[in-house]
């Protein structure tokens, strides 16, 4: 299969076996286009395409939501989320995420409602997805168990008149004309347990492997497909002095045949005001220990409602030399008041 044909994110995981050059016609083998997007080239020779699919997100605790329905109603009050990030600064076609999150308690937090918005590019594929989420919760001990549900319709193109190659398109059979697109339905589910100073959750967004080739192929033949991610979060909050609290976290994400990944973070919290963190991201390439990144977090509540925080990515794989780290930003609006009236918006976010 042509990795112009790679369908989806072009992460999806794909059979060692399938072959990458069986579907170029052999009367022209030199037809093959250099995309402009050497990131398509680079994720496909350094990945060999055992990925994951689902955009990554430095500041996860503050968008939950978007990995566990469950969450939906576990803040005090309403809460809009809104989410961008830029991987791999100068890198052409590199990874880019505009997210858009909201959820509600409902009956004295027994029930959590929500959705999500997203908008995900990389290369010349461009996906929105857009997610209704449910929770019912119960109580369990000193906190609330929440029992999620989610339900999503995603929108999933590749415009190939963005390719340019050495020759015209044309001469090559392989690559189609113009954009095309298809749409994709799926549902998951979640369990998420918290109280004042724990948190812990699983979860798995997507259920259905849908396929997301938009090649007419047979039964028998190897497609891209979406994959089955399972992620597990966890946090602690200890107070450590009268104004200064410390949070470790960690989000574990697996996907089958493809790198173990997680990030672990770090996190001070000063005066339930400001925030700074340090996250460290595993994976990577496979040639060294380092792992995927370094992360700085800082974050800041500037009222009673709203709260802003940044973060830059320090790159640690092969991707490095031809990059400038990624950047993340989050605003998050709270529409009502605190647990406490005389304290603001805590944002460790439970």
């Amino acid at each position: 299969m042509s990795p112009l044909k790679k369908s989806g994110l072009c992460l999806a995981p794909q059979r060692a076996e399938s072959n990458p050059t069986s579907r170029i016609p052999k009367r022209n083998p030199i037809a093959m286009k250099k995309l402009i997007f050497t990131l398509t080239a680079a994720l496909f020779v350094a990945g060999s395409l055992w990925a994951q699919q689902e955009a990554q997100h430095t500041q996860f605790f503050y968008y939950k939501l978007g990995y566990n329905p469950a969450y939906a109603g576990s803040s005090d009050a309403p809460v809009l989320t809104a989410l961008y990030r830029k991987q791999w600064i100068g890198l052409e076609g590199a990874p880019e995420v505009q997210v858009l999150s909201y959820n509600m308690p409902l009956l004295n937090q027994r029930i959590g409602i929500g959705g999500n918005l997203s908008r995900y590019t990389i290369g010349i594929t461009e996906m929105y997805t857009a997610e209704a989420v449910y929770s019912y919760r119960i109580e369990l001990g000193h906190g609330m168990l929440g029992l999620g549900l989610s339900g999503s319709v995603r929108s999933l193109s590749q415009d190939f008149t963005r390719v340019q190659g050495t020759q015209p398109n044309e001469i090559d059979a392989s690559i189609p004309d113009g954009r095309q697109q298809k749409y994709l339905l799926n549902f998951g589910a979640g369990l998420y347990y918290s109280t004042e100073h724990f948190y812990l959750g699983l979860s798995t967004p997507r259920f259905l492997k849908n396929n997301i080739d938009f090649a007419d192929l047979s039964q028998d033949q190897v497609i891209s497909r979406e994959v089955t991610h399972l992620y597990l979060m966890m946090g602690v909050l200890f107070d450590i002095g009268d104004y200064t609290q410390f949070q470790p976290q960690i989000l574990v994400k697996y996907v089958e045949n493809a790198p173990a990944d997680a990030d672990i973070n770090f996190s001070l919290i000063f005066n339930e005001r400001v925030m700074t963190g340090v996250t460290y991201r595993l994976g990577g390439a496979s040639t060294t220990a380092l792992g995927e990144s370094l992360d700085l977090i800082l974050g800041m509540q500037l009222n009673d409602y709203l709260y802003f925080g940044l973060a830059y990515d320090l790159t640690f794989s092969d991707i490095r030399d031809y990059s400038s780290g990624s950047a993340e930003g989050v605003v998050r609006l709270s529409f009502g008041e605190s647990r406490h009236t005389d304290d603001v918006v805590n944002p460790r976010f439970f």
